[in-house]
């Protein structure tokens, strides 16, 4: 499997996708077409948990003061179900590894594995 989960009015997104070879990957835009209970779980199975794919960088994570909320396992699931802007993007899924984010060190990881 070849999927990226993405952002369109993301510049961060768009650049390092257009850096990106993506042939045949799927490529889901995330807010016109949200992700799904199934697809999180197939997220959360290759990822160390549902906070790794949290996005704790939005603006709505600050403005609903979720920092002081104590979140578990179930919270972050729930929020991430709820509102698109809390999956840490871009999500990249590639065999069975997934790559979260858009630091560096993950970026540099997804140009290795798919070459």
């Amino acid at each position: 499997m070849k999927k990226v989960y993405f952002l369109q009015t993301c510049d961060t997104c768009k650049r390092i996708m257009k850096d990106l070879n993506l042939e045949g990957f799927e490529k889901q835009e995330i807010k016109s077409n949200p992700i799904t209970e199934d697809q999180l779980e197939e997220m959360r199975a290759l990822a160390p948990s549902y906070e790794a794919l949290f996005n704790k960088r939005a603006r709505l994570y600050k403005s609903m003061d979720l920092k002081n909320q104590n979140l578990d396992e179930a919270g972050y699931r729930k929020y991430l179900l709820e509102q698109y802007t809390f999956l840490k993007r871009p999500v990249f899924m590639v065999g069975d590894e997934i790559f979260i984010g858009n630091s560096k060190k993950v970026i540099e990881k997804v140009k290795e594995k798919i070459g």
